[in-house]
């Protein structure tokens, strides 16, 4: 059994599986272009969503598709001009959606969701970070009974699984839980065990730094390539040539370039994210809310509001297009009427998007000693220790604490 881990990613991923190989007594050196937490980990909305168990690619989902060519501020959209460079992806995305792969799909994620809570609470406990945690629910909001009636099949699936407990709520209990909303907001479905962090990126430095003070070594070095020579792999650096018996790829949106230097092609796209985090006093959030049919969220975010969310599918090269920022918060003044949107911070980030919506927890099918975590979509808090844990289980070649098919390399 290998004793010397190299993992390439600093993020909530990479992190998180550092400090979980560590517990069990393995040397860990984690590698980042840019540091702890420095890319999307840092600016999610720092929900621990357990409940989101069902896949993007829904059946009938691309008979909406014209409209995302035609309003880039939609809740999910493709730009024009990335249309043709995500074909191939959005033909794996609509076999995805198919009834029989789009079940499996989320049956895999519920059991994911399902270690992932547990596997989340050891985490905590391990870096005593609940000082770091808010256990305040969340209100999936809906404008009409009709709405609610339209998600009523995730809700029994999630009762039937006992993934989540949710409450259905009226305008009335809505109001108690969080007041300040509009009242076109007339029914809820509330989680009452849903969890949040106060700030994602103080969560990651929260596991980093328990990782670093039982002698982990975190080094800023940008990995370039990564290749197969004999039984290991060679990785190109900006530091020069550097090669490892054990490594686990967990570069987010970036492992694709570096999993096709060894061979292979695995469809990661970005489903690039935005928000706008306002400052302390912006307004009184008791509870994360979820705006079900807008496809955004509210969050607090130490003691501010951060209000994000969206899917826009057009890669790492294209730049930011903020105005879809600019349409959440307008759309989240309209829903949060004393809502301040003064001050506010403006931020993106590449979420690793697969087609399935599962993410890549495997061996590299042409070289064994690397394993893939990568793909999380916008799930890669969520998940995290539970992605760690199986991590841990794969290095030391024991039994992973869920079955891993779903999440194979090869599966496309």
């Amino acid at each position: 059994m290998p004793k010397s881990v190299l993992i390439i990613g600093a993020g909530i991923i990479g992190i998180s599986a550092a400090l979980e190989l560590q517990s069990k007594g393995f040397n860990v050196r984690v590698i980042d272009r840019k540091g702890i937490a420095a890319e999307t980990s840092q600016g999610n909305a720092g929900a621990f969503a357990f409940s989101e168990v069902t896949p993007l690619a829904t059946p009938g989902i691309l008979r909406q598709a014209p409209k995302w060519l035609v309003d880039p501020l939609g809740p999910l959209s493709v730009p024009p001009r990335y249309a043709l460079q995500i074909a191939p992806w959005m033909y794996r995305f609509w076999r995805a959606s198919h009834t029989r792969h789009f079940e499996a799909a989320r049956t895999a994620q519920a059991a994911l969701m399902t270690h992932a809570r547990e596997a989340t609470e050891r985490q905590i406990k391990l870096v005593q970070g609940e000082d770091l945690i808010q256990r305040d629910g969340q209100l999936r909001l809906y404008e009409d009974r009709s709405h609610w009636q339209a998600d009523q099949t995730q809700r029994t699936y999630l009762q039937e699984h006992g993934t989540v407990v949710q409450e259905l709520l009226s305008a009335k209990d809505i109001a108690e839980i969080q007041p300040g909303l509009s009242p076109r907001f007339t029914h809820a479905l509330y989680t009452p065990d849903w969890i949040n962090t106060t700030d994602p990126k103080s969560w990651t430095q929260r596991l980093a730094q328990k990782f670093l003070s039982l002698g982990g070594v975190i080094d800023q070095t940008d990995v370039k390539a990564l290749t197969r020579m004999g039984e290991k792999t060679r990785l190109e650096t900006s530091h020069g040539p550097q090669t490892a018996s054990t490594i686990v790829l967990a570069a987010g949106a970036w492992s694709r370039t570096l999993a096709k230097g060894l061979g292979d092609t695995i469809p990661l796209e970005t489903e690039r994210g935005y928000n706008t985090t306002l400052p302390q006093g912006a307004f009184d959030l008791r509870t994360h809310l979820t705006f079900a049919a807008h496809g955004f969220v509210a969050s607090r975010i130490h003691n501010g509001v951060r209000i994000g969310g969206a899917v826009e599918l057009a890669g790492l090269a294209l730049p930011p297009n903020f105005k879809r920022a600019d349409a959440l918060l307008q759309k989240a003044q309209r829903f949060i009427p004393a809502l301040d949107p003064q001050g506010g911070q403006q931020w993106m980030g590449y979420r690793p998007s697969l087609p399935d919506s599962l993410p890549v927890i495997d061996r590299a099918p042409n070289a064994p000693n690397v394993i893939y975590a990568f793909g999380h979509g916008h799930l890669g808090l969520t998940q995290a220790a539970a992605t760690a844990e199986i991590i841990s289980a794969l290095v030391s070649h024991a039994p992973p604490p869920t079955d891993l098919a779903p999440f194979s390399a090869n599966r496309f």
